[in-house]
């Protein structure tokens, strides 16, 4: 339970810098975006971030389901969907981690950009953390 919600808690404030980027907010934003050759690789809209804003709080709520904070109608922790659920949001944090070969995770050909220096410290590791956590959690 402490896995879950700490990846609860961690989904949680990322969550609230997406909302704070959504509604306008700069600081940091321009070292969460992929970089190269100067230019941004995506150039992500306010509804785009909001919509990862409301994904990780989806997320958030899988999993707070899965350790029995969150009852919902149909889907309790033990629900099949609920469990499946968690599984897959275990692989996409590994996924992330490990990256596209290009521009984010820990096989990233491209790395001497702000953002790649950055995601090799503190993002692709924290994907890291969340894809045990969200295992962890998964496992119960």
């Amino acid at each position: 339970m402490i896995a879950g919600a700490t990846a609860i808690v961690i989904l949680l404030v990322l969550a609230a810098v997406h909302v704070y980027w959504a509604v306008g907010g700069k600081a940091g934003k321009g070292a969460a975006i992929p970089t190269a050759q100067g230019r941004a690789v995506i150039k992500p809209s306010a509804l785009s971030t909001a919509m990862v804003a409301a994904g990780l709080c989806v997320i958030a709520a899988l999993l707070a389901c899965r350790i029995g904070w969150l009852k919902l109608p149909g889907l309790a922790g033990d629900n099949i969907v609920v469990q499946i659920a968690a599984w897959l949001i275990a692989a996409v944090f590994a996924l992330r981690t490990i990256g596209d070969f290009r521009y984010v995770g820990f096989f990233k050909r491209i790395r001497d950009t702000r953002f790649a220096r950055l995601d090799t410290l503190a993002y692709s590791p924290l994907c890291a953390v969340l894809a045990v956590l969200s295992g962890i959690a998964a496992s119960r």
